[in-house]
Formats: C-alpha cells, structure tokens, sequence
C-alpha cells in the first residue's frame, strides 16, 4: 500500500496529506493473531449433528410402523361385535399400568443421566445410565413374565385377530426396548471408561433420543390395546 504524501504548507497552516493519484486498493483484513476485536471468528457448530439427524430420521419411519399397525388394531376391532372376543383371556392392566410407570420413570433417570455428563460429573452420569437401564431391564422382564401367563392362559397369535394384532404390537416395540436397552448397554460401557469428558456426549444424546421414542410410544400402545 502506497504511504499518503505529506504537503509542506506555509506558516500557520497544517500540512495537508494528499494521496496519490490511482485506484486506492483495499484494507488489509485483520489476521486474527491476537485477542482483540479483529481475531479470527470461531467455528460454528451445527445446530443439528449427523448422528442425531439419522436418529431423528429412524424415529420418523418407525413412528409411521407403528400409526400403521394401530391402524391396522382399529380397523379390526370395527369388524367384531365384541372386543376382547369371547372365551379370550383379559390383559393385564393393573401390572402393566405399573410397569407403565416403570418404563416412564426411566426416562426421567435418562434425561439425570444426560445433564451429569454434561457438565462433567462422570461417576453420577453412570450410575444414572446404570439406573436407566435397570429400568429399561425390569419393564421387559414384567412384559416377558405376563406373556407367560397369558400364553398359558391360552392367548396365542393363532388365536384369531385379538392374539395375532396383540402380539404383533406389544412385541414390536419390546424389541425396539430390547434394542435401545442394547445401545444403552454400549453408551453405559464408554461412560464408565470417560469417553464422554470435556462435553462430549453426542453418542449419548443420541442414544437417549431413540430412548425416549420408544418410552413416550408406549403409552400410546397402553390406551390402545389394553384400555380401549
């Protein structure tokens, strides 16, 4: 950059600074070598990583398998006169309200368990994510226990339209519990070692997304086949 040129001006004047003739060429931008208002801006991160992104995208598409089974479950019980039909065995409502609650309260323990390791209390975080899982455990177990019983009751999926739709629904989102119980198990593991220091915990967001979809889904499927 040309330096401007500095007029002599007669006595009791100013000297007057002229630059030269030419196109003026551009300030040089800031290098950002320093701390102050000119250093280099820091890096943005997305609102939305690309792991919660495919998370997000996998709960869509099993939200809409199951809108279609609970489809399927109402339209079936439109074409019977009496529902459950006769000879059938009841559901469990009491227990399974119970385990309701159950299954609900491991969300609570997981949202605990998210906020300890976000702001870095390692030891509590685990034992929450242990506590989550605990949860997660026991609802399959009292789940896997009553299906013992209504089976030896009689309430098979060859049972018709009650048994087949009941053990389709129900079943269906056991596994989706049994697999977010199986991530958990995962995300437990590296929480234990400290892979999740210094706020490092998109795998653990993650997995706590598909965790609550599979908990909030199941008050739905409680109304629909056990109450309604």
């Amino acid at each position: 950059m040309t330096p401007p040129v500095t007029l002599e001006a007669p006595p009791g004047r100013r000297p007057v600074a002229r630059r030269p003739q030419g196109p003026v060429p551009p300030p040089v931008p800031p290098t950002g070598g320093d701390d102050g208002p000119g250093r280099e801006p820091s890096e943005r991160r997305p609102p939305l990583d690309n792991l919660r992104l495919a998370i997000l995208i996998l709960i869509g598409g099993e939200s809409m398998f199951f809108a279609a089974l609970i489809g399927a479950l109402l339209v079936l019980r439109l074409g019977h006169p009496a529902w459950p039909p006769p000879l059938q065995p009841r559901l469990p409502v009491g227990v399974t309200g119970v385990n309701t609650l159950v299954l609900l309260a491991s969300s609570v323990t997981m949202l605990a368990a998210l906020r300890a390791l976000a702001r870095g209390a390692a030891a509590t975080g685990v034992r929450r994510l242990a506590l989550t899982a605990g949860l997660g455990a026991l609802f399959l177990g009292v789940q896997g226990y009553e299906w013992v019983r209504l089976i030896g009751y009689g309430l098979t999926v060859s049972s018709g339209a009650y048994g087949g739709t009941f053990y389709t629904l129900i079943g269906a989102h056991g596994v989706h519990v049994l697999g977010a119980l199986v991530w958990l198990g995962v995300v437990l593991a590296g929480a234990a070692r400290g892979r999740y220091a210094d706020g490092r915990t998109t795998p653990v967001k993650a997995c706590a997304m598909f965790w609550h979809f599979v908990v909030g889904l199941w008050p739905i499927l409680y109304v629909v086949v056990y109450l309604l």
